[in-house]
């Protein structure tokens, strides 16, 4: 009950910092980071690092997905806490499916390390991961 508590507590306080400091929404028109920039869209698999890991392909539309894995395809609102041309690292809150930060650094413009912690349907979750472009989406 007191850890619930405390979650809450630090989701409230996580989107009332987000308000106040300006929110990137989702949407189309809606900025992106300078690190995303140098990527494209398309084909990307996802290779965690770790004794559970696992590799996914998934297809991105908006590479704010990359920032945003363990949600699913879906954006949520989103604080960016650091904005370079090589590095992000933001932090989002998707209200009851959960919440989390992620810091994504590109290496290359089809090779970026993610690293992600926060909360998924009510569980902790956190991940290093490679993700490499393959090209365009199978369609």
């Amino acid at each position: 009950m007191a850890a619930a508590r405390i979650l809450g507590v630090a989701i409230a306080l996580i989107g009332a910092a987000s308000a106040a400091h300006g929110v990137e929404k989702s949407g189309r028109d809606a900025p992106s980071a300078q690190a995303l920039r140098a990527l494209d869209t398309g084909q990307w698999e996802v290779r965690e690092r770790g004794e559970d890991a696992h590799t996914r392909r998934i297809c991105v539309s908006d590479l704010r997905q990359l920032l945003q894995l363990q949600h699913g395809p879906r954006l949520c609102p989103a604080f960016t806490v650091d904005d370079g041309a090589k590095a992000v690292s933001i932090t989002y809150d998707c209200a009851a499916a959960g919440n989390g930060r992620t810091d994504l650094r590109v290496e290359t413009d089809r090779l970026v390390q993610i690293r992600s912690q926060g909360v998924a349907d009510g569980a902790p979750f956190a991940f290093d991961a490679e993700a490499r472009r393959l090209g365009p989406c199978k369609r």
